[in-house]
């Protein structure tokens, strides 16, 4: 199977997650784009969706779905999004569409979290993935000093086929720390955050996921946390 055949699978698996009559919290990135267009299927099915990127809210909306503000919903049933690298205790390093730090904040008041990967972004010890954090602008080349010192290479991410820098959809830039091998990933969530201009880090440690659907060329895994 190609990897989009099991992205597609795995996004085919995760409708059996969904709460019916309920907000579904939805990722950013290519396997949630597969979700997105199965959940376009049953889509009469849920209450509406709030979205962790303007572009993820862009396809709900292409596809008839209601997307709300988090700000005007009560809880999320479920979140479901998929992971640059994903370990076998649920931690994960999600970033690369550089919507880190929406994704968080939908993860944190989710019910559940289910995360959707073909099986090469499992991995015994992460960081192989080039860490991303979101800073604010002015606190970048601050930010990249201690990063630096904790044993990283942090190299800012540039809006592709030019030399300025990428802007999220909150204003902020990534820097992408490479080099690091996280066994620690709880303590090293912690310590980023910590590091004044950091907006978000793309660990999701803290709050990992409850499930992963995982596509294999043998078919769907189940892992649980």
């Amino acid at each position: 199977m190609t990897q989009d055949e099991l992205k597609q699978a795995v996004a085919r698996a995760a409708i059996a997650y969904v709460v019916d009559g309920e907000i579904i919290g939805v990722g950013t990135g290519s396997t949630a784009n597969f979700f997105i267009d199965e959940l376009a299927t049953i889509k009469d099915r849920i209450k509406g969706t709030v979205a962790s990127s303007e572009a993820t809210a862009a396809r709900l909306r292409g596809h008839g779905i209601a997307v709300y503000d988090l700000n005007d919903v009560t809880g999320i049933a479920v979140y479901i999004d998929g992971a640059d690298e994903i370990t076998a205790s649920g931690a994960m390093i999600k970033g690369g569409g550089a919507a880190l730090t929406r994704e968080k904040i939908v993860a944190s008041v989710s019910r559940q979290f289910v995360c959707i990967a073909d099986g090469s972004k499992l991995v015994q010890t992460m960081g192989a993935f080039a860490l991303p954090v979101e800073v604010l602008p002015m606190a970048r080349t601050a930010v990249m000093r201690r990063l630096a010192a904790l044993g990283g290479q942090p190299r800012l991410r540039l809006k592709p086929g030019t030399e300025q820098a990428f802007i999220t959809d909150n204003g902020g830039e990534i820097i992408d720390v490479a080099g690091l091998s996280i066994t620690d990933p709880v303590a090293l969530e912690q310590e980023i955050n910590q590091i004044v201009g950091v907006i978000a880090v793309g660990l999701f440690a803290q709050r990992g996921a409850d499930v992963c659907l995982l596509g294999t060329s043998e078919g769907v895994k189940t892992l649980t946390f």
